[in-house]
């Protein structure tokens, strides 16, 4: 009975995160990409950004498919495993710190999308974005506000770009060790706070980010 239950509500959710990308297939737009990123809040490292396009012949394997911030490294990464074989396609797009820092986040964040969306083959006919539309791309597309959790093909979109940042922030942490980006991933966990006092930025920093008083909020370091 409870397994019931728990397909029921399963496929339930599923339906209502497939809403908008069935909607649109109804009006003709067969191949729709879900766009999201990862890595605007941490200190250090790129921002990630992925488009996915659905394979929706193959709905039926992509019932556990959730925002990844629901979702375990393990589950993220079986995920993962499965759009890359089954989905029409996806693409990346990484920006990095120095051009974080050069033209700001928020920036860098829409670049990251675009050169997601740029490198899709083939090319999507309708694009629906985590938040907010995506300006300097020429295709139909809408933001969807909590698109990661209430549209499958942004969910589809948020795993792929935080699957491709966490192993880039892993392989990371053996070019700057002490740091704890394994980990952390670069976000500003306490233990990345204390490295920070300890051992001030690596390169892989964001210097706009103001460092020294993330690093010693109370005031001037003791070092």
């Amino acid at each position: 009975m409870k397994k019931q239950v728990e397909k029921e509500a399963e496929s339930q959710r599923i339906h209502k995160m497939s809403r908008r990308e069935k909607e649109l297939h109804g009006a003709g737009y067969n191949l729709v990409a879900g766009i999201d990123e990862a890595g605007r809040g941490p200190l250090a490292g790129p921002v990630v950004a992925a488009a996915v396009i659905l394979n929706w012949q193959k709905e039926s394997l992509f019932s556990e498919i959730d925002d990844s911030k629901k979702l375990n490294p393990a589950k993220r990464e079986q995920l993962f495993d499965l759009l890359a074989a089954e989905a029409t396609a996806i693409a990346v797009g990484v920006v990095d710190h120095a051009i974080i820092d050069h033209m700001n986040i928020y920036q860098a964040s829409l670049e990251a999308m675009r050169l997601a969306v740029r490198q899709l083959y083939p090319q999507p006919q309708y694009l629906l974005c985590d938040g907010f539309p995506l300006p300097g791309i020429g295709i139909p597309q809408e933001g969807i506000k909590g698109g990661d959790a209430s549209s499958l093909s942004i969910a589809a979109a948020s795993i792929v770009a935080k699957v491709i940042r966490d192993r880039n922030m892993s392989g990371f942490d053996a070019i700057y060790p002490g740091y704890g980006f394994a980990r952390h991933k670069g976000y500003p966990t306490a233990q990345h706070r204390e490295a920070l006092r300890v051992i001030g930025p690596s390169m892989l920093h964001r210097r706009s980010f103001n460092l020294r008083n993330i690093a010693c909020p109370w005031g001037e370091s003791d070092r």
